[in-house]
């Protein structure tokens, strides 16, 4: 004896629910809202400086150290005999005339030793300047 109808046969195909997957598709796009990072909660405040050509023009006095390839070194387009650590200072000190604020500018050569502008910098801090900078070329202009 078959008690089962000839009707309940035929539908026994599977019913996909959608509604449980849109639930967890929402949770999870809740989830991603709520944990994301936005930029600009994480942005600094900058405030980038100004260029003023005037005060560019009234800037403390520079001294130019020249450095050679073969290790001399020229003090304000001076060249120097004594190519010491103590004399080099010496004539920063005589250069410098005093003033602590003079900023000391290395124009050292591609090919000179690291030595030799170690010297300068050496120099420099034993008579008293503290504000040293290198004079570079920019790459466009080339040899």
């Amino acid at each position: 004896m078959n008690f089962r109808s000839q009707a309940r046969l035929g539908s026994d195909e599977p019913e996909i629910n959608l509604i449980p997957f849109i639930d967890v598709l929402l949770v999870v796009l809740i989830f991603l809202m709520l944990t994301t990072t936005y930029s600009k909660f994480t942005e600094l405040q900058v405030r980038l400086p100004v260029a003023d050509a005037e005060a560019q023009r009234q800037q403390p006095r520079e001294i130019v150290v020249a450095v050679g390839r073969d290790g001399r070194y020229a003090v304000d387009r001076k060249g120097l005999d004594n190519t010491s650590v103590d004399g080099l200072a010496a004539a920063l000190q005589a250069a410098a005339d005093g003033k602590p604020d003079t900023v000391v500018i290395i124009s050292a050569d591609a090919t000179a030793s690291h030595q030799s502008v170690i010297n300068v910098m050496d120099a420099a801090r034993r008579s008293g300047l503290a504000q040293i900078t290198f004079a570079t070329q920019s790459s466009a202009t080339g040899r």
